[in-house]
């Protein structure tokens, strides 16, 4: 989902001229605690080998939007969980920066995944899905 600090730039930007600077870079985190519609209120794990992975802002990382939705092209792998596990991870979300920054989307994950030990964390092409209307 979008987030309403997202949301507000379009609107902005659609209607008023209102420029916006759209990050060249998006970082792609997770959640082991659900996000609020203003992009907050995520928990991320701490440490071991954890770190946002870095997706290009570009066509060939994201689809084109049909109804008001777009999904990711590209593979996105998170670093291996060493020495220890993650946790339960419930949601994924879009941020403007590699650490704190703006969260741009989110959206809870169908199935809450738990990283073990050693585990790699993993969407695969078309695995996440972006909409511009929150239902």
């Amino acid at each position: 989902m979008i987030t309403i600090t997202a949301a507000n730039a379009v609107l902005n930007l659609l209607l008023g001229g209102t420029s916006i600077s759209v990050p060249t870079t998006y970082y792609v985190g997770l959640s082991t605690t659900a996000l609020t519609t203003n992009g907050t209120g995520y928990t991320e794990p701490s440490g071991n080998a954890y770190a946002r992975v870095a997706v290009a802002n570009n066509k060939s990382n994201f689809s084109v939007a049909t109804i008001a939705t777009l999904t990711n092209l590209s593979t996105i792998t998170f670093p291996e969980a060493t020495p220890v596990g993650w946790g339960t991870i419930t949601y994924v979300f879009l941020a403007n920066s590699l650490t704190a920054g703006t969260v741009w989307y989110y959206e809870a994950l169908t199935t809450s995944r738990i990283v073990q030990a050693n585990a790699t964390f993993i969407f695969v092409a078309n695995a996440l899905t972006f909409n511009m209307i929150n239902t």
